[in-house]
């Protein structure tokens, strides 16, 4: 019998070597929150790699095959795949509520990660079938390598910009595709025509970008009270033009986007000056969104 290689070993037990039971799970989905909960807390992982698992679905795909790939029937992947979300998400945002400006008004983003909740049953149901590892593995398999596909592509034109950050994203998500295809195809042709799917996708995204367009009145997050006389600078007018919406008690700025990314603003006001940090961005549900930070 020939023995198997180092790779191998590796992907048979992570994925389908794992007794995974409910307790498991549960730990699994307690101990991911946690982490993920530090990356989003933690100032010295601000807009890094590790930032984004609470932001972007690149770890959680990789979680959530794990869990698939170590059920024994199609219903238990559902069910166990669901509670690790259902544990998971709300968690985060509770870990965060002591640590936010926001506080318990961060739960107004959980909506978007209730409704993936949700739709993980059906999807970790007819996941557990990338497990035949034949053709319909592969085609139940693409829908994740286009997601990827088109994560890997947004994190490679901020490393193009700005190398090395999101470098550690990028790799990560080619990584996937091609544990993935090793793991759950079994023929050549069908590790071929898998890497195509996210090299097609990344083509597509390349020769037809989204133009970004759009207005949005945002509250500045440490609540700064402008007057009349106040004026924004921005770094990069490319990604945005920044004005000032309101003053007063209800402060906030007029952000007219050009363009995905991050850059930074200041607002002069009297003698008093204040910094800030605005990340746009699409998130995976195709919608674009303003993130400010203060600092």
């Amino acid at each position: 019998m020939e023995e198997k290689s180092a790779l191998r070993r590796f992907t048979d037990k992570l994925y389908g070597g794992i007794d995974l039971t409910w307790l498991k799970v549960i730990l699994f989905a307690v101990g991911t929150a946690v982490i993920t909960a530090v990356f989003l807390i933690v100032p010295i992982f601000k807009d890094t790699s590790f930032m984004r698992i609470g932001e972007t679905l690149e770890a959680w795909v990789l979680f959530a095959v794990i869990i698939i790939a170590n059920c024994k029937k199609p219903l238990e992947s559902a069910l166990k795949t669901f509670v690790f979300f259902l544990i998971s998400q709300p968690m985060i945002y509770l870990l965060q509520v002591p640590f936010s400006w926001q506080g318990w008004g961060l739960f107004q983003y959980y909506k978007y990660w209730f409704i993936l909740t949700l739709c993980t049953f059906p999807a970790a149901f007819i996941g557990w079938y990338i497990k035949k590892k034949n053709w319909l593995s592969l085609l139940i398999l693409s829908p994740m390598l286009v997601l990827l596909a088109l994560i890997c592509e947004d994190a490679s034109r901020h490393l193009i910009h700005e190398f090395p950050h999101l470098l550690i994203t990028v790799i990560f998500c080619i990584a996937q595709v091609l544990i993935y295809l090793y793991t759950f195809t079994d023929k050549l042709s069908q590790k071929l025509i898998g890497v195509l799917v996210p090299v097609i996708t990344a083509a597509v995204v390349l020769l037809f970008p989204k133009t970004v367009d759009f207005t949005v009145s945002e509250f500045l997050p440490d609540e700064a009270v402008l007057t009349e006389n106040a004026v924004v600078s921005v770094e990069d007018t490319d990604i945005a033009e920044i004005t000032i919406s309101n003053t007063g008690e209800d402060s906030s700025v007029l952000i007219h986007a050009h363009a995905y990314g991050t850059t930074s603003f200041t607002i002069k006001d009297g003698d008093d000056e204040f910094k800030y940090s605005i990340h746009i961005y699409e998130d995976d549900l195709g919608s674009s969104k303003v993130d400010i930070t203060a600092g």
